[in-house]
């Protein structure tokens, strides 16, 4: 799920922390505050209006997808303030230098501009990915546990977070020191 999420996710935040790095200066639509304060914008708040019309809906395929959502509502966030803020760091002399070979807007951008920061934008797409690796409300409300292993998108999957509460809640001893990480 947090593939899907980063799959879903990573392509928004890029394109809308390239038109804030391009264009924000003098665009219409320009939301420095909004991006830099979802950045830390509350995660819980993210998977309950998707749980609460999932359970609405009462169909099983909505939930697994709001859980996808949920998860790449919280990486375009981070995608987006990290984009902008790398590429605002390619120097503009290689811009300038494109612009005067004669290449459009969309060329200096996809070629000179993306190249010059790849190894950045990957950095805060492994910053999301970690961000939301740990996440455990999305997948508490919308997995619908699964108690073997499924790779099937379609059906309840396991996850780490439901295993943990059903150990922890269990009446057995060495459950109990599974749920709490203590060694035998």
């Amino acid at each position: 799920m947090a593939g899907a999420g980063t799959l879903i996710g990573t392509p928004i935040g890029i394109l809308a922390g390239t038109y804030l790095a391009e264009y924000g200066q003098r665009g219409w639509l320009a939301p420095r505050r909004a991006s830099s304060t979802t950045c830390c914008f509350p995660r819980r708040r993210c998977d309950r209006p998707l749980h609460l019309h999932g359970v609405r809906g009462a169909r099983e395929a909505f939930l697994r997808l709001g859980g996808r959502v949920a998860l790449a509502i919280i990486v375009i966030p981070v995608v987006v303030r990290t984009t902008d803020d790398m590429l605002k760091l390619v120097p503009n002399s290689l811009r300038e230098a494109a612009a005067a070979l004669g290449a459009p807007t969309w060329k200096i951008i996809t070629r000179v501009s993306y190249r010059a920061a790849t190894r950045r934008l990957i950095t805060g797409i492994l910053l999301a990915v970690a961000r939301i690796a740990g996440e455990t409300a999305p997948l508490l409300f919308t997995a619908l546990n699964n108690q073997f292993w499924s790779s099937d998108m379609n059906r309840p999957m396991a996850n780490l977070p439901v295993v943990i509460f059903q150990f922890a809640m269990s009446p057995y001893e060495d459950w109990h020191r599974l749920a709490w990480g203590v060694p035998p």
